[in-house]
This record gives C-alpha cells, structure tokens and sequence, in this order.
C-alpha cells in the first residue's frame, strides 16, 4: 500500500497538466467535483468532452488529439468498454499517465504495451 502511495505522490508532484475525458460541465457530476479540486490545487485542467465549448473556464476538446498542448496525466470518465481507444490516444499524444476511476478495469489493457507507470 506505501508503495502505491508513493507512487501517486510521484506522479502528482511530478505532473501540471491534466487532460479529463467525460468531463461533466454539471457541477454535482464526480468528474466536475474531481477536475475542479485539482484546478484549485495548481493543477492545468483541460476539458475532453465534444458536447460542450467551455467546462471550468477552459476551452473543451472533442478528443485527446485536438489537444494542442503536452498533457502529463488523462483522467478518464469513462466506462471500462470506452478505455481502449482513449488509451490509444493517450499513448498517441505521449501523456505519462493513464488515470482510470475507481471501479473502471480493463483487463486487456493492463499487459498491453506501452505501459503506463500507474492504473
């Protein structure tokens, strides 16, 4: 347990920027309370959601790819079935870190390189 403790605040001390796929603009959604906790601790929070222009301040991207900028860590909300062809695109635009939320496992993901240092 220490060492995946560790190696969360490695991450998190080591990242600026994170990218949040199926951010919520809906401000009772567990993705709007997550991004904007983050943004209010120093955090560069870039929206992934195609439905909306705007989340938290920032402009929204349709995708992973649309993202202009480096991204250190994509945060997903999204279900299990959804993570592979977000994982391409993380892996596409070379963020270190996959973020998964509680709850959301894939299996097939997990053996497949590139490995991300943490699920």
């Amino acid at each position: 347990m220490n060492e995946d403790i560790n190696t969360l605040r490695r991450i998190l001390k080591q990242s600026k920027t994170i990218a949040v796929v199926g951010l919520s603009a809906d401000w009772w959604r567990p993705s709007y309370f997550a991004a904007k906790y983050m943004q209010e601790h120093g955090y560069r929070v870039i929206p992934v959601n195609p439905s909306y222009q705007q989340i938290l301040g920032e402009k929204c991207y349709a995708s992973l790819r649309d993202v202009p900028e480096p991204v250190d860590i994509v945060d997903c909300f999204r279900k299990s079935e959804d993570i592979d062809p977000i994982a391409d695109d993380a892996i596409a635009i070379g963020a270190k870190v996959l973020w998964m939320q509680i709850g959301v496992i894939n299996h097939a993901l997990a053996g497949r390189p590139p490995s991300f240092p943490f699920r």
